[in-house]
C-alpha cells in the first residue's frame, strides 16, 4: 500500500497551491480520504475530510472557504486545494485513508512553506 504525497513547496501569503495524493494497493473507492497537517511542535491536526464517493465533506474551521478537498476515483487520487495561504498555513500535510474496517494508511507528508 502507498499514498503519495506531491505539490507542495514554498508559497508568499494569499497564494495558493494543489496538494495530490495518490493511492495504490488500496480499493481507492472503498475509502473515506483525509488531509492531515502538522506544524513543528504541534500535534497533527484533521484539516479535511471526503467520504468514499466523494459526496460529503468536512473542513476544519480555519481552512472552512479557503480549502477544497475532492476526488477522483478512476485515478486513486485525493487533492487539497489550498487558496488564500497564510503563514499559519505552514506544516507537513499528509494524506490519509480509512475504510469500514477501519484499516488506516497514511503518506509521507509533503512540506507546505507560507512566507515572504
Amino acid at each position: 500500500v502507498q499514498l503519495v504525497e506531491s505539490g507542495g513547496g514554498l508559497v508568499q501569503p494569499g497564494g495558493s497551491l494543489r496538494l495530490s495524493c495518490a493511492a495504490s494497493g488500496i480499493t481507492f473507492s472503498s475509502y473515506s480520504m483525509s488531509w492531515y497537517r502538522q506544524a513543528p511542535g504541534k500535534v497533527r491536526d484533521l484539516v479535511a475530510r471526503i467520504n468514499s464517493a466523494g459526496g460529503s465533506t468536512y473542513y476544519a474551521n480555519s481552512v472552512k472557504g479557503r480549502f477544497t478537498i475532492s476526488r477522483d476515483n478512476a485515478k486513486n487520487t485525493v487533492y487539497l486545494q489550498m487558496n488564500s495561504l497564510k503563514p499559519d498555513d505552514t506544516a507537513v500535510y499528509y494524506c490519509s485513508g480509512i475504510n469500514v474496517a477501519k484499516a488506516t494508511y497514511w503518506g509521507q507528508g509533503t512540506q507546505v512553506t507560507v512566507s515572504s
